[in-house]
């Protein structure tokens, strides 16, 4: 449409040798002015295509593929990964030192032992239960003296800073206040906490230890929890099973 319109005006009817004077000059203004227009229209009407602020839809196509795409970090790993990464650090507990490893697991023995000794009894022993939050105290500490042995050696990679230092007196703190409980049963809570921090900072704040000890640390401190929550719930139960044994004594006496 706009090239006829450019057509028409350039083609105008008028014949310049019969103007004259006046009519001349406002002829002349005439053609400016319609030349002018049309030129304005032809430069409006360009091509969509051609403009800056548009883009192909290629473009747009990429860049929604782009944003719709998962990060490969939030994936979720299937079974098959997650079993092969099991396996692969269950494995890496072969190149543990065996005194390391026997050490290690006969350190479990008194933790396992108490829940056993209730369960086989059938009775709460309020000693024995204390002995295992003892046991558990002395632990957390030597965890937490373990990060100082670590760091302070020379040319160790973890500095003896004020984070390794201070983080290295924290589950000895926890487990002090564990025994300070009356209850046996704040003290194993607080215990649980000190164990967790400890594993925490030896595994994600220390990553320069060997994969074979995070790994013997993340089984030695479940099967301590275990133990601990174990005992916990087998002293809610005996004790309730001893009180209702005592309330049926004292009516059959009555």
């Amino acid at each position: 449409m706009f090239p006829l319109i450019q057509r028409c005006c350039l083609n105008t009817p008028f014949k310049l040798q019969k103007l004259t004077g006046p009519s001349l000059l406002l002829y002349g203004k005439n053609k400016t002015s319609w030349s002018s227009l049309a030129l304005r229209l032809q430069r409006d009407a360009r091509p969509l295509s051609t403009s800056q602020s548009l883009k192909p839809a290629s473009v747009y196509t990429t860049k929604l593929q782009a944003f719709h795409t998962s990060l490969p970090v939030f994936k979720k790993k299937t079974p098959a990964e997650s079993e092969a990464e099991s396996h692969k650090s269950l494995e890496s507990l072969k190149d543990c030192p065996k005194p390391v490893l026997y050490l290690s697991l006969g350190g479990l023995i008194p933790f396992v032992a108490v829940p056993l000794a209730l369960a086989v009894q059938g009775t709460y022993c309020p000693q024995l239960a204390f002995a295992q939050v003892a046991y558990g105290a002395v632990t957390a500490s030597f965890l937490g003296g373990m990060r100082w042995g670590f760091a302070l050696p020379e040319n160790s990679p973890a500095k003896p800073d004020w984070l390794n230092m201070a983080n290295g007196t924290v589950p000895p703190l926890l487990a002090c206040q564990a025994l300070l409980f009356k209850d046996v049963t704040q003290g194993a809570v607080m215990l649980v906490l000190a164990l967790g921090i400890a594993l925490h900072y030896d595994i994600s704040l220390l990553p320069t230890y060997p994969r074979w000890f995070k790994v013997l640390r993340v089984v030695g401190t479940t099967v301590m929890i275990l133990s601990l929550l174990a005992t916990v719930a087998l002293k809610a139960f005996l004790e309730g099973e001893q009180s209702d044994d005592r309330k049926i004594w004292q009516n059959t006496n009555k």
